[in-house]
C-alpha cells in the first residue's frame, strides 16, 4: 500500500506548518476537547509546528491523539520513540531526554499506519510565555519607534507563536487550530505582529545569550486576573473560593434559552436587512446556537471569570516545558467600580503557584510588569484628586502578592508607572521589555547586567517630618535635588501633596552623586498642612508623579508604596459592587477640596514654606508655626 503523507500546506514565515490540511478542517468542525479519536486521524497537539522553539535542559514531551490502540512512532532529530494511543480519547505521548541549546533546525516526524505529520526547522533554546491582557499582546508594529525595531528584526533564532482568545469553562486538552498563529521567525516583515514587550524582551535575551528564544504570546485583551488563575487554586484561599462559588452560582442560574433567543432575534433582523440588500440565501449567516454566544455574556466563560483564559489559552498546552513567564495585566481589575486589591493580592500568589504546579517547575521564573500608567498624569495642580486611585492599590497588590511567594531569586516586580503615555494602550512598550530583560539576564541567567531594586526600610516621625530610610540610594531621574511624588497625612487619613528633601552631608556644593553631598538613602517628607504626620505615600495614583530611581545605571524606578493601612473599600461578597459612581465622585470631590485648600495655603505662606524647606533635612530644622 502506498504510504500517505499528510503535510502542512499553510505557509508561515516561508516554512510549512506542522498541522495537516485535513486535520485543520476537522479542528474547525469539532470542539478541541473531542480530539480526533472517533475519526482515527493522527493529530499532534497544536502548540507544535515548524519553526518552533523547544525548551532546552528539560525533558522534551510530544503528544497528540489518534485511534485508541494505534501504534505511533516519533522521530525528532536523530532520536526515535514509540507509543500506543490509549484511553477513549486515543492520547499518545513520547518523551525524549533533555537537550542543550541548539540553533540548527531539526525535523519532527510523527507517523501512525499510513499517516505521517512532519515539521521542520525546530530549534532548542528557552521558551518564555507572555501572559496578561491587551497591553502585553499589543503588537510591535503599533508602538513608538516601531520602524527602528523592525529594521533590526532579522533574528532567525527569535520566534513567536500567538494564541488567540479562547475562553473556556473547563480546562482544554488542546488549542483549536484556528486559534494558533503557527510559529513565526522574526523578520522585518513578521515581527510587527509579535508582542511588543515580548519582542523587546526576547530579542535582548537572544542577542545576549546567543541561543534560540521562543515567545508564546497568550495574553488576552480585557482579561481580569481571575481568568488567568488555574481553577484548582481557587480552593486554596477563602476569598478566592468565595469568588469561584459565586461564578458557579451565576452559571447555574444562567438562562441559556433566553440568551440564544435574543441572539436569534438579532440574526433574523440581520437576515432581513441583508436580503433587502440583495444578498442571496446561500450567503446569509446560519442560525446561531449556544456556541455562538459571546464569551463575555456567558458566566464561567467571560474573560472576567475564574480560570476561563487559563483553561483555553495557557493550561491547554500544559505538558510543554517552558523557561518562565512574563506577566503584564491590571487595567481590568483597577479601573471601574469593582476594584478589589485584597483579592487581587491573593490571586497573584495563587496564579504563580498554580503555573508552577501545572508546568512541573516549583522555581519557574516569573516577572510581573506592574500596572502601567495611562490616564491623566498626576501633577502639582491635580495631585490630591488623582490620588484617589484604585489603580495604585492594584499596583501594590501585584507587588505584595508576588512577595508572598517568598522566592525573590526567581520572581520580580518590575515597576512601570514611570513610562507614561496617555490612553488605555500606551504605545511605549520597548522600555518594559528591556527592563524585564535586565532582570532575567541578571537574576535568572547570572550575567553581569545592571539590575538593582530598592525598598523602604523604615518610616519614622521626627517633629513635623517623616524620615524615610531605604536599603539603597534613590535619586531623581532628572538629576535635580528635589524628590517628587510624596503625600503625607495625619491620623485623619487626609493626604496632601508633600515636600521632600535629602539630608545634606555637607552644607556646600550642588547635586552630585559622585562627591556624595547628599545621603540618598534618606528622605525627609513634610507639609505645612500636616503638623503631626502619621503616614506617607509615594507615587500613589494611576499615572503618578514620582521621579525617584534606584542608584544604578539601569534607572529602575522606586516602586510605589505607602506606610498606612487605610485600604481601598472592599467587600468579600463578590456580588456586591464596591464603590458606586456616586461614592467615587464624593471621594474625588473631597480630594478636590483638599487640593484647593493646599493651593491657597501655599500662595499665602510661600515665604514661610521656602524658609522651612531650606532647613528640611538638616540637623536642627525647626518648624513653621
Amino acid at each position: 500500500m502506498k504510504r500517505k503523507k499528510i503535510l502542512g500546506m499553510g505557509w508561515r514565515g516561508n516554512r510549512p506548518r506542522l498541522i495537516a490540511a485535513v486535520v485543520i478542517v476537522l479542528a474547525l468542525i469539532e470542539p478541541a476537547t473531542t480530539m480526533s479519536a472517533q475519526s482515527g486521524r493522527l493529530r499532534v497537539h497544536n502548540i507544535f509546528g515548524s519553526d518552533m522553539v523547544i525548551q532546552r535542559d528539560k525533558p522534551i514531551t510530544i503528544w497528540g491523539w489518534t485511534e485508541p490502540g494505534r501504534k505511533v512512532s516519533v522521530e525528532f532529530g536523530r532520536e526515535k520513540a514509540k507509543a500506543t494511543a490509549g484511553g477513549q480519547a486515543g492520547r499518545w505521548e513520547v518523551t525524549f531526554k533533555a537537550r542543550e541549546a541548539n540553533a540548527t533546525g531539526q525535523k519532527l516526524t510523527v507517523a501512525a499506519g499510513d499517516e505521517k505529520i512532519e515539521a521542520d526547522n525546530i530549534v532548542i533554546g528557552d521558551v518564555w510565555v507572555m501572559n496578561g491582557q491587551s497591553n502585553m499582546a499589543w503588537g510591535l508594529g503599533k508602538t513608538l519607534q516601531a520602524d527602528m525595531e523592525l529594521a533590526q528584526a532579522n533574528l532567525p533564532l527569535l520566534r513567536q507563536v500567538r494564541i488567540s482568545p479562547n475562553e473556556q469553562y473547563t480546562l482544554q486538552k488542546d488549542l483549536p487550530a484556528d486559534k494558533v498563529s503557527g510559529w513565526n521567525v522574526s523578520t522585518p516583515e513578521t515581527a510587527g505582529q509579535f508582542s511588543a514587550i515580548g519582542y523587546a524582551f526576547g530579542s535582548r535575551l537572544q542577542r545576549a545569550l546567543q541561543i534560540p528564544i521562543g515567545i508564546i504570546d497568550n495574553a488576552r485583551g480585557g482579561a481580569s486576573i481571575e481568568s488567568l488563575v488555574p481553577r484548582h487554586k481557587f480552593d486554596d484561599h477563602p476569598l478566592a473560593a468565595k469568588y469561584a462559588a459565586w461564578v458557579e452560582k451565576r452559571r447555574a442560574e444562567f438562562d441559556w434559552d433566553a440568551a440564544v433567543k435574543k441572539l436569534i432575534e438579532k440574526w433574523e433582523q440581520d437576515r432581513a436587512r441583508l436580503r433587502g440588500k440583495g444578498v442571496s440565501e446561500d450567503k446569509l449567516p446560519p442560525k446561531p446556537t449556544r456556541k455562538d454566544l459571546r464569551s463575555w455574556n456567558v458566566p464561567g466563560r467571560s474573560p472576567s471569570d475564574a480560570a476561563s483564559c487559563y483553561n483555553g489559552m495557557f493550561g491547554a498546552f500544559k505538558g510543554l516545558n517552558i523557561k518562565g513567564v512574563l506577566f503584564h495585566q491590571g487595567y481590568n481589575n483597577a479601573i471601574g467600580t469593582n476594584c478589589r486589591p485584597k483579592r487581587y493580592r491573593v490571586l497573584m500568589k495563587l496564579m504563580v503557584e498554580g503555573w508552577r504546579e501545572d508546568f512541573g517547575d516549583p522555581k519557574l521564573p516569573v516577572g510581573v510588569i506592574g500596572f502601567c500608567a495611562g490616564s491623566i498624569p498626576q501633577t502639582f495642580d491635580n495631585f490630591e484628586v488623582w490620588s484617589v486611585s484604585g489603580g495604585a492599590f492594584i499596583r501594590e497588590a501585584q507587588r505584595l502578592g508576588l512577595s508572598d511567594i517568598e522566592d525573590p531569586a526567581n520572581t520580580a516586580f518590575l515597576p512601570a508607572y514611570d513610562i507614561q503615555i496617555p490612553g488605555l494602550h500606551p504605545h511605549k512598550k520597548r522600555p518594559h521589555g528591556v527592563r524585564a530583560a535586565r532582570w532575567a539576564l541578571n537574576r535568572i541567567y547570572g550575567m553581569k547586567i545592571n539590575w538593582d531594586a530598592a525598598s523602604l526600610v523604615s518610616a519614622e516621625r521626627d517633629g513635623d517630618c517623616m524620615v524615610l530610610t531605604f536599603d539603597k540610594g534613590v535619586f531623581p531621574d532628572d538629576m535635580s535635588t528635589v524628590p517628587e511624588g510624596f503625600s503625607i497625612a495625619d491620623k485623619s487619613g487626609k493626604f496632601y501633596m508633600a515636600h521632600a528633601a535629602y539630608p545634606m552631608k555637607k552644607d556646600v556644593g550642588i547635586w552630585n552623586t559622585a562627591n556624595k553631598n547628599f545621603d540618598t538613602t534618606k528622605i525627609y517628607v513634610w507639609s505645612q498642612l500636616v503638623k503631626e504626620p502619621e503616614a506617607v505615600r509615594y507615587a500613589w495614583a494611576t499615572s503618578p508623579m514620582g521621579n525617584l530611581k534606584v542608584n544604578g545605571k539601569q534607572w529602575l524606578p522606586l516602586h510605589s508604596f505607602r506606610t498606612d493601612e487605610w485600604d481601598w473599600p472592599e467587600s468579600e461578597d463578590p456580588a456586591e459592587s464596591l464603590v458606586d459612581r456616586g461614592k467615587n465622585r464624593a471621594m474625588q470631590q473631597e480630594a478636590a477640596e483638599r487640593l484647593e485648600y493646599r493651593r491657597m495655603e501655599e500662595a499665602g505662606r510661600a515665604v514661610e514654606i521656602l524658609e522651612r524647606l531650606k532647613m528640611l533635612g538638616k540637623k536642627d530644622p525647626g518648624t513653621v508655626r
